[in-house]
């Protein structure tokens, strides 16, 4: 596996953890009405989780000259 592909891959990995991190935050925030901890741990993941889009997107545009393999 290419450093690019194991780069791919745990780009992949840590957006879903973001998101799920998000959803599991705001949920326990207005299900109980959870500290506003939850609150602001969920808005946090959701914009890190935003900008590793970003960020995946710039990444492949600049390695796009490099193989998968």
């Amino acid at each position: 596996m290419s450093l690019k592909a194991f780069h791919i891959v745990f780009i992949v990995a840590s957006i879903l953890l973001a998101f799920l991190f998000a959803g599991w935050s705001f949920s326990s925030y207005f299900r109980d009405q959870g500290p506003v901890l939850h609150l602001v741990f969920g808005i946090g993941s959701f914009i890190a989780g935003v900008a590793l889009i970003v960020y995946s997107k710039y990444v492949l545009r600049k390695l796009k000259d490099i193989s998968y393999l």
